[in-house]
């Protein structure tokens, strides 16, 4: 079994800390799925900039193969982020360089790559809508993440993916239970072989237009947290490493005992992971941590910050 992150990388900046760490929805996947002891790579766009080069190193540090990734001149995206009460609350995002957000072309070679992998996984946020349908084609199962955005919860924009989609993750912590299963069914009817969502104290579902499963959450204090970041995507991994291990494929659905068990095992990995500084750990100090303590704001959340899941998203 082997698992592939294809799409955005990310650095997650906590001002209160003041420390940079690395992180990307698909960087993460590939990084816990290698923590889960698979084979896994990242490809992607590097930005080469001090901040593209220090994530990239980063990564490849976690064991996690970065041979297919590129390096484009232009700075590296940037998420403005700190702590309360156990929880990530986002102050802003910084888009980075316009040919580093420009996706990974689905090249024939980087085609025949990802077809060596038992799971590719990829995200709203990585730009590879269009080669979904040739990514699916070429064989390996494909996960995605649909975040909680409702840009990405459109008609057309399910239309456009889903089809094209083994498992499907959204975001639900703001959605009572009645219309997260009314989204699930609905991305399952749309083309999504299985649709997962996770809502955070409220436990996670999972739809395969069959079987509907349903877990709790496992909660702990928020004052013995280190931060809910990455908490969604350690979930969505051992979920599907949960479903690898049973035998999951295009040719063999997961009977609902291994639903059960791959939510049991999702919710495992959250809980874990909000023991974690940040995505994976591995930071080092903001550009204003290093000018020194004179230089340094207090964090405030601004007008529009949003505040993740209060606790692990399973």
């Amino acid at each position: 079994m082997n698992v592939l992150g294809l799409g955005d990388n990310t650095v997650d900046r906590f001002v209160d800390r003041g420390t940079d760490y690395p992180g990307g929805n698909c960087v993460n996947v590939a990084v816990y799925a290698r923590r889960l002891g698979l084979d896994a790579a990242y490809a992607g766009v590097f930005g080469d900039d001090d901040l593209g080069t220090r994530l990239r190193a980063a990564v490849a540090a976690q064991g996690v193969g970065t041979d297919h990734s590129v390096v484009r001149p232009g700075a590296t995206s940037v998420s403005t982020l700190h702590v309360r009460d156990g929880d990530r609350v986002f102050l802003g995002y910084e888009p980075g360089g316009e040919a580093v957000r420009r996706p990974l072309p689905l090249t024939p070679s980087l085609l025949a790559y990802a077809a060596s992998f038992s799971l590719v996984h990829s995200s709203v946020y990585s730009g590879t809508e269009a080669g979904l349908p040739r990514l699916a084609g070429a064989g390996p199962l494909v996960s995605f993440d649909f975040s909680d955005e409702e840009e990405f919860r459109t008609p057309a924009y399910l239309d456009r993916v889903c089809p094209h989609v083994d498992l499907a993750l959204l975001s639900c912590s703001h959605l009572d239970e009645a219309a997260t299963r009314a989204l699930l069914a609905e991305a399952v009817r749309r083309g999504a072989g299985l649709a997962l969502a996770t809502r955070g104290l409220h436990g996670a579902i999972v739809h395969d237009g069959r079987t509907t499963a349903v877990a709790p959450a496992r909660t702990a204090d928020p004052g013995s947290l280190s931060d809910t970041m990455g908490c969604g995507d350690a979930f969505l991994t051992g979920f599907a490493v949960s479903l690898l291990g049973a035998g999951w494929s295009r040719r063999v659905a997961p009977a609902p005992a291994a639903l059960r068990d791959a939510l049991r095992r999702g919710a495992e990995e959250a809980y874990r992971q909000c023991f974690v500084e940040a995505a994976f750990g591995h930071g080092w100090p903001t550009p204003v941590e290093r000018a020194g303590p004179g230089a340094r704001p207090a964090p405030q959340a601004g007008p529009g910050a949003a505040a993740a899941a209060p606790t692990p998203p399973a």
